[in-house]
């Protein structure tokens, strides 16, 4: 058998941005030990033209409590990593992933005290 592998059609030639695997790998341990301590229940990924969008829900029917973006036009600014809330305020910026994620982190190490 031979397999063929056929690319998916590109909209206008638009570039899409996406996670290093790194970086995803980074998003879903933080992800399934949120799971674990039973505060998040569902995720989603949302890759665009401008911007990776990691949302993490309470409850799949909600708006997301937390949202990792990706925005590498903001590399040389601000960071092209951010942490919003779920108001849509945005709680942290900065260059690294890490750091980003730092206030989710702590709101864990919270909940497994509790």
């Amino acid at each position: 058998m031979s397999a063929t592998v056929t690319p998916l059609p590109q909209r206008g030639g638009a570039h899409q941005i996406g996670f290093e695997r790194a970086e995803l790998m980074r998003i879903l341990d933080l992800y399934g030990r949120m799971v674990a301590a039973g505060h998040w229940k569902d995720y989603a990924i949302h890759l665009g033209r401008d911007a990776a969008v990691f949302a993490a829900f309470r409850r799949a029917a909600e708006r997301p409590e937390f949202r990792v973006e990706k925005r590498p036009a903001l590399r040389n600014r601000q960071g092209m990593w951010s942490l919003v809330a779920e108001s849509g305020a945005v709680l942290k910026r900065g260059h690294e992933l890490g750091p980003v994620l730092a206030p989710v982190e702590r709101r864990l190490l919270k909940l497994v005290e509790d």
